[in-house]
């Protein structure tokens, strides 16, 4: 679950914490306690943050590993939407299996799995599967199902800032096209420095000129 924020003055940002301790005051939430608000706060923050960092930045090293898009993308903006689709299915960068227990028996395909066994489900792998889609580790901002991805999740799980991330991923991009049109790295691909011990896949830094 992401909620997006910039600042903790955030009009958005004041409203939701407000709403999170006018649970503290309703008889129905009397289960509740104080610690466990603030963790719902504090995930919540840390969750729009480094979501949205981490993909904007995994989406410009894609865009910038491929000088052809960036070029299609500066000349046709009204690309922008779709492309961040596509770039949001290839850029997921969880960087680890989501660990789940089963309730009970289970087929997943092939594969029985048994009540009480852990299992580690990879949203990478089903936005990279090949019958859904084609040529599936290519970056193809025309894709026309791009949009069925699951980086943001599925059903009870789904994410409620869906749209708003995906909005601050087209700002971005529509300004650096602007304002830097000739952006590249500055490093060869394969010298940047990978974080390590993080929950996202994404470089140290990423140097660039223009």
């Amino acid at each position: 679950m992401a909620y997006m924020v910039e600042r903790l003055d955030d009009p958005a940002t004041t409203g939701l914490m407000a709403e999170l301790a006018a649970l503290r005051e309703d008889p129905q939430y009397a289960h509740l306690t104080d610690e466990m608000l603030a963790t719902v706060g504090v995930t919540l923050f840390g969750a729009g943050v480094i979501s949205t960092m981490g993909f904007l930045t995994m989406a410009i090293v894609s865009l910038l590993q491929h000088p052809e898009v960036w070029e299609e993308l500066r000349k046709s903006p009204e690309k922008i939407p779709a492309a961040v689709d596509e770039l949001l299915r290839v850029n997921l960068s969880i960087a680890d299996g989501l660990p789940r227990l089963a309730l009970e028996d289970v087929t997943l395909g092939d594969v029985e799995v048994k009540k009480g066994e852990l299992m580690l489900v990879l949203v990478e792998a089903a936005n990279t599967d090949p019958a859904v889609y084609s040529d599936p580790h290519v970056m193809d901002i025309d894709r026309e199902n791009a949009g069925t991805h699951l980086s943001f999740g599925g059903g009870a799980h789904y994410c409620p800032a869906t749209a708003l991330g995906k909005r601050h991923t087209e700002i971005a991009i529509e300004v650096l096209l602007e304002k830097m049109p000739n952006l590249q790295l500055a490093v060869p691909f394969d010298q940047l420095v990978w974080r390590t011990r993080f929950m996202k896949r994404l470089p140290e830094r990423l140097p660039v000129f223009w």
